[in-house]
């Protein structure tokens, strides 16, 4: 288990550290995406919200990457892993294109099993 817990972290962590550096540098070519979700990536990435997730998804991936504040980095990635499976559900539901965020959702239900107790007191009922 610690040897899957270790390569999915680093999986996830450079996943996310690689994506969000995109963002700024764009050095891997993105497409573009037909229909709804293309005006809304065009208006997030003109209102500067996309520079934001960016942001979010290097210091989640960070975090999880260098194996320091896991569980606060497993709390933002896993934000941002369900706001791109809802994307790629509702607004570009391509097959091909889901695959990085159901791998990234695996990877992260793993850490969150591996690190289950730090989220104990996040979980309990009382303060």
């Amino acid at each position: 288990m610690k040897i899957l817990t270790i390569v999915a972290r680093v999986l996830l962590g450079l996943m996310f550290v690689v994506f969000g550096l995109n963002i700024f540098l764009h050095f891997i070519p993105m497409k573009p995406i037909p229909g709804d979700g293309g005006t809304l990536m065009g208006l997030m990435f003109m209102h500067g919200w996309f520079s934001l997730y960016g942001f979010i998804e290097m210091v989640g991936g960070a975090f999880v990457l260098f194996g320091r504040y896991v569980a606060v980095g497993l709390i933002l990635l896993g934000a941002m892993i369900v706001n791109i499976l809802l994307f790629h559900l509702t607004l570009a539901p391509q097959p091909a294109a889901m695959a990085p965020g159901i791998l990234a959702a695996i990877l992260e239900i793993i850490l969150l099993y591996a690190y289950r107790a730090s989220f104990k007191g996040v979980l309990s009922a009382k303060g």
